[in-house]
């Protein structure tokens, strides 16, 4: 069934797809990659220039961006990708109903055509290659969810800021072992596990993927991880940014435990615990920091203060929560 389009904007809203017969040629899977964009003109530009670049056929992949409410001129640089007639695989919808990057996906989910659903944020890029090496990743190994590599990286001089976001964040491996999901920053699925086990709890602004990889795990299916898919993230290269995006995961963890006290407990008993004020032990240094005894002493000092500033921030976004509740608009999933 072909989008209806928006009438305020001209772009389109996404309804169910069809499944389509996967990619001609050799069996391997049609690829729909998914791209959330909010207030981000610079992000989906590089992302969308990355995308447009793959070496893999045209008709092997789609790009379904999908904006979520932007207010700036994020949708302007997706249209001009449109009117080049350089893109054909790419489409534009809109979702604006319910403020998450989760419903943003969950419309990408709606529009999508492959067998293969592969989710990157906008601000992200990949080689050339990447669309070519999701399907087959997939087609070998038969896959249902496949957490792949994050690679940050900072453009121009690295301060200490972002060598601490690139040794500390996105450790895709330990969190596929440890908290078993896989970042929705370089996620691929198939169509069919998304049928089976629900998308993503839009109710939730942050740690919707931790929630939908916990709820895949618990259907009794293997979460894999490989370092074969790679995609690149920008670091945080200021303590602001930093602290404002632990802020928002503290925020999605409280909302979590609102929505499914069952699976994480109850949301105050988790914003007052003592020990969410306490700092990082060395022992949590050592396993979440990337080369932690390569670094001289100095160094270890200052991450470790910049992990603790940033644990308040995320003990502050939990409290924050707790006392005024975010409502995204997004109606309670039906796979609850």
């Amino acid at each position: 069934m072909a989008p209806n389009p928006s009438p305020a904007t001209g772009d389109t809203r996404p309804e169910e797809s069809s499944d389509s017969a996967d990619a001609a040629g050799d069996g391997l899977p049609l690829v729909s990659v998914v791209v959330p964009v909010y207030n981000d003109p610079d992000g989906i530009e590089a992302t969308l220039d990355a995308l447009r670049r793959q070496t893999a056929p045209g008709e092997r992949y789609e790009v379904i961006v999908v904006d979520n409410g932007s207010t700036d001129e994020t949708r302007d640089v997706v249209r001009e990708h449109l009117a080049g007639g350089t893109f054909d695989g790419l489409r534009l919808f809109v979702e604006d109903d319910v403020q998450s990057s989760y419903a943003a996906r969950n419309a990408g989910i709606s529009a999508a055509s492959g067998s293969v659903v592969a989710f990157v944020d906008a601000d992200m890029v990949v080689d050339p290659g990447w669309v070519e090496t999701v399907a087959r990743e997939m087609a070998a190994t038969d896959a249902e969810y496949l957490a792949c590599d994050v690679q940050l990286f900072t453009t121009g001089e690295e301060g200490t800021v972002a060598k601490y976001n690139r040794l500390k964040d996105l450790n895709v491996e330990r969190l596929v072992e440890e908290l078993s999901f896989g970042p929705t920053c370089s996620l691929v699925v198939t169509r069919a596990l998304l049928e089976d086990v629900g998308g993503f709890d839009a109710r939730i602004q942050s740690s919707g993927d931790l929630e939908f990889g916990n709820r895949v795990a618990a259907s009794g299916r293997e979460l894999r991880y490989t370092t074969d898919v790679v995609a690149y993230h920008p670091t945080r290269t200021t303590l602001g940014a930093l602290l404002r995006k632990s802020r928002r995961l503290g925020r999605g963890k409280t909302q979590l435990r609102r929505y499914h006290p069952e699976r994480y407990g109850r949301p105050i008993l988790a914003a007052l615990n003592p020990a969410a004020f306490l700092p990082p032990r060395p022992s949590f240094m050592r396993r979440s920091v990337r080369d932690w005894t390569e670094l001289p002493v100095r160094q270890q000092v200052v991450f470790l203060l910049l992990s603790y500033v940033a644990s308040l921030a995320k003990a502050y976004g939990q409290l924050l929560e707790l006392a005024s509740p975010t409502d995204t608009g997004a109606d309670e999933p039906s796979h609850d």
